[in-house]
């Protein structure tokens, strides 16, 4: 049977270089650049909040005749230079006719246009903002309601039966809820102007409906005003907030290291509405940004609960972010924590200059922080309060741009970040981005450049450039070179790495489309040397090579893909492969649409685990993490039914064959086999 499935794959693979169809516009290629970019980052959750930002964009596409420069920022993969030229090309030749307009735009490749068409489409004539009457409010607003249940088929450790005795002892053996995860989102706009919603949800062994809990586990809700006149906006409950370079704050989740290598800007957005899932990663009150000429004043404070791990009356020892309550411990844990936030941030802007003042304070109460204290975290916040304070900037002409933040906390210690982008013709960019965080640097809601998952602690150089050297072919490349001062958790010394990426892409029109990236990443870790008690430190190397090919035949879409990996530590090397073939079937006449993924993966060990690239439902996001031996299979539909309803559904099965069980502690499974179903029912009214 994994002969045949080879065989069949590389079938496949080869029939994609002699088929000739229609242009290979894929509608789910942003899907692949949110993935790539999981498979960098350690934040799923910020990951999936991007996902669903992305995927309501492309449920809702915006006039490309109409569209603003605010509103394509907020599709991380345009650079400014791409926004400047859709907009200059507007301008100049005037309303765009057909979506193939954009090939005449000079600035644009190929692979920049695939990402964008979802999020676009050409309207038949201009509307005029309506008025905020009640008329105008019931007629014109846009309503959605979805509900999203999902469901492992396969029955964990965690929800088996067990004996009072056992529970009596140690009550976190068993999870207090149902193994289902389940949430339920609505959202009104009006013009975008006009924002409202709510979110509940249940994760997987949360209660909902038992003797420990009725109801849903998590609740948000949000009010969102833009745009009427000199109130640029206004967010009453839940919002986020994202300032400079993200020194001090940031919501937001920007690109870093990935295959569009000279986009590692962090665009200012201020305060959006926050309607994700993420329990954790947002504000909880209210916030204003009024425009005077060419000056913004932003003004926030939040006040909300958020769980921590309490070691007596008044101190905490490590703030929980990952949102679950499943276990007794976990229930005890949540929301114990009250924080409060204020700040601002004043900020100039004209078409080739900004500068920005960032505050933020943030306080406990009664209660200080604390974490255990050990050698790698001796410089991590500890206290009641904190306080950080930035100054960013951007200077920019049509060839150069020069960006940066520089930022300070409480105890007087350093952040800066500075990049210079060197654009001399629309097929070469170059960028060269230079960080120093100092070890003492205390930003809690930092989140900027690094390698780090926080902001502290971290040198470092990077280069990134990206070259069209003839039509169809594009070269991306980038080098970033990173030292760690003081020691890190796994790492008992001082450490660096440094990190390579090489792709080129090839698309022809008529023909196909793929890519190759070969990706090299050293770091240095802890490691006990054999038949001693000392630790040494020694670099652990990786390798990884991806090559994809994506044709289209009529309805049918087809992508395959090989992935191989190298780890090295020490000497000791392990590797793996995985081959990959999805289908994709959207005809133009008929409400129905069907994606089909098949994968063959073979890797040594957990350090030689691979991601598998397949269709999600609209809103859901999830990477498989496969390593060992087996198979996967899934397939996604979706059913647009009468009256705005639109069914989606997933069924994904991953074979093991080399053990007998899957997952450890409360989430293991008995057997070799794994079964997901995800379900979404959206009704737009």
């Amino acid at each position: 049977m994994k002969h045949l499935f080879i065989i069949l794959f590389i079938g496949l693979f080869v029939n994609c270089c002699q088929i000739k169809g229609q242009h290979v516009f894929s509608v789910d290629k942003w899907m692949e650049y949110v993935e790539e970019m999981a498979s960098e980052v350690e934040d799923e959750a910020r990951i999936e909040a991007l996902y669903a930002e992305l995927s309501y964009l492309t449920d809702h596409p915006v006039d490309l005749n109409e569209v603003t420069a605010e509103q394509l920022r907020k599709l991380p993969f345009l650079s400014d230079a791409h926004i400047e030229s859709i907009l200059s090309y507007r301008k100049r030749y005037g309303s765009m006719t057909t979506i193939y307009e954009l090939k005449a735009i000079e600035a644009l490749d190929f692979q920049t246009i695939e990402l964008l068409l979802p999020f676009v489409y050409i309207g038949t004539k201009k509307v005029d903002k309506r008025l905020f009457t009640v008329d105008n409010l019931l007629k014109h607003g846009k309503n959605e309601l979805q509900i999203r249940y999902d469901q492992c088929l396969q029955q964990k450790k965690g929800y088996r039966s067990q004996p009072d005795s056992v529970l009596d002892k140690n009550p976190n053996h068993r999870y207090l809820g149902e193994p289902f995860y389940q949430s339920l989102r609505y959202s009104y706009t009006f013009d975008e102007r006009l924002q409202f919603g709510f979110v509940a949800e249940k994760d997987a062994g949360e209660p909902f409906w038992n003797k420990r809990h009725k109801g849903y586990d998590f609740y948000s809700f949000h009010l969102f005003l833009k745009d009427m006149k000199w109130l640029k906006s206004l967010a009453l409950g839940d919002y986020k907030v994202s300032f400079g370079q993200g020194l001090v704050i940031s919501n937001e989740f920007t690109p870093s290291r990935n295959a569009i290598v000279a986009q590692a800007e962090r665009r200012t957005y201020g305060f959006r509405r926050h309607f994700s899932t993420n329990e954790s990663d947002f504000f909880r009150g209210a916030a204003a940004t009024a425009r005077w000429g060419k000056v913004d004043f932003s003004f926030f404070y939040s006040y909300r609960k958020v769980d921590g791990n309490r070691v007596d009356s008044n101190t905490i020892s490590s703030i929980k972010t990952d949102g679950l309550h499943r276990l007794v411990r976990e229930r005890q844990m949540q929301r114990i924590l009250p924080m409060q936030t204020f700040g601002g941030n004043i900020r100039y802007a004209t078409p080739h200059a900004r500068f920005g003042l960032t505050s933020v304070s943030y306080s406990f109460g009664d209660y200080q922080l604390n974490p255990d204290p050990k050698p790698y975290n001796l410089f991590f916040f500890r206290g009641r309060n904190n306080t950080n304070l930035s100054v960013d900037y951007l200077l920019s002409n049509r060839y150069l741009k020069f960006f940066g933040e520089t930022a300070i906390s409480a105890n007087k210690a350093p952040a800066t970040l500075n990049a210079l982008q060197f654009t001399p013709v629309s097929s070469f960019t170059f960028l060269l981005l230079h960080r120093y965080y100092n070890k003492k640097y205390q930003a809690y809601f930092g989140d900027a450049f690094s390698q780090n998952s926080t902001v502290q602690n971290e040198q470092g150089l990077y280069m990134g450039l990206q070259f069209t050297p003839f039509a169809y072919w594009k070269l991306s490349t980038y080098a970033d070179f990173f030292r760690f001062p003081w020691l890190k958790y796994g790492v008992d010394a001082p450490s660096s790495g440094n990190e390579y990426m090489v792709q080129i892409d090839y698309t022809q029109l008529k023909n196909v489309s793929f890519y190759l990236r070969y990706k090299y990443k050293q770091k240095e870790k802890n490691a006990t040397i054999p038949d001693k008690a000392s630790v040494a430190i020694i670099p652990n190397k990786q390798r990884r090579l991806r090559l994809q090919s994506q044709y289209k035949i009529y309805a049918f879409t087809c992508k395959s893909s090989v992935d191989g990996i190298l780890y090295d530590e020490a000497g000791r090397q392990s590797k793996g492969y995985m081959l990959a073939q999805s289908i994709g079937w959207k005809p133009e006449s008929r409400p129905f649409q069907a994606d089909i993924h098949a994968s063959c993966f073979h890797t040594d060990d957990y350090n030689t685990r691979l991601s598998s690239y397949e269709k999600n439902i609209l809103y859901a996001f999830n990477t498989a993490q496969l390593y060992g031996k087996g198979i996967r299979l899934s397939t996604t539909l979706r059913w647009d039914l009468p009256m705005h309803i639109s069914l989606f559904a997933k069924l994904a099965y991953t074979r093991y064959a080399d053990r007998d069980q899957i997952g450890t502690a409360l989430e293991e499974i008995e057997g070799n086999k794994k079964t997901d179903l995800s379900l979404l029912l959206r009704w737009k009214f």
